[in-house]
């Protein structure tokens, strides 16, 4: 099975890409962020017409996921709400969660909070946000050992996940407290796939729009897929493709592929 994560910054204006991608690139699954269109507005005819099943969750010109399958899912489920239902309805007001399983294996699809500034309001919200994810998941681990959390996650967990012309010391998605609030979620059992076969730096999944950061390769790695164990040992591969960030009107991020 082969399970993609892109955070496309809206799918509307990324679709012909999407379409293409998917025509050379016919994963399983594919997980997408930032898709920026309400639910009765997302473009379902050319997925269709390629054979794909479509799950999403959005909201208009903000956050959105969507999963994107060759075959029908199964527990297809949006929020944390429906593993969690006695949480704050404050934590589902924006569309970052959907979750389904295919073939005994759980995806979890996420777009988590980039938190804007270390210390700010919505850095605090971040950080809850990340305590209700760890409550999420070790609820979906008492229901499914084969787990697969992906997704923009808008953390780089290393210095190594960064490109060395940032200082990362308090920096946003590199602080101490991010940092160790993916730790705990990861602490649950969850392994990075891309790590279990690329130890160096120098790859990265996103670059900013400004200062050629692409053609610089200054980059971050914030897209990630993590594994139970009983999926880490069956992870075949993990890659970055950087072929669509070439393209004219590219998203700022190009989509990370694991196989298992």
């Amino acid at each position: 099975m082969k399970v993609a994560t892109w955070n496309v910054n809206s799918i509307r204006t990324r679709l012909e890409q999407v379409i293409d991608w998917l025509r050379e690139n016919p994963v399983d699954i594919l997980c997408l962020q930032e898709t920026k269109v309400v639910d009765a507005d997302f473009p379902r005819s050319p997925f269709v017409e390629l054979g794909y099943h479509l799950y999403f969750s959005g909201q208009k010109a903000y956050n959105g996921v969507a999963l994107i399958s060759q075959q029908p899912l199964i527990d297809v489920s949006a929020g944390f709400t429906p593993i969690l239902p006695n949480i704050d309805p404050i934590w589902d007001e924006q569309k970052r969660v959907i979750t389904a399983t295919l073939d005994g294996i759980r995806i979890v699809n996420l777009y988590v909070p980039n938190g804007s500034a270390v210390g700010s309001e919505k850095y605090e919200f971040k950080l809850r946000w990340l305590t209700v994810l760890r409550e999420y998941l070790q609820n979906l681990l008492l229901l499914q050992p084969a787990i697969c959390v992906c997704g923009d996650f808008n953390i780089a967990l290393e210095a190594r996940d960064i490109h060395e012309k940032v200082n990362p010391e308090n920096h946003i998605m590199a602080s101490a407290a991010e940092r160790q609030a993916l730790r705990d979620v990861l602490e649950l059992g969850f392994a990075d796939a891309f790590r279990k076969f690329t130890s160096e730096g120098g790859h990265f999944s996103w670059w900013d729009y400004r200062t050629a950061a692409f053609r610089r390769n200054l980059g971050w790695r914030i897209d990630h897929h993590y594994l139970t164990p009983v999926l880490y040992e069956k992870a075949k591969s993990c890659i970055i493709d950087t072929a669509p960030r070439k393209l004219t009107q590219p998203s700022d991020h190009t989509p990370v592929i694991v196989e298992f």
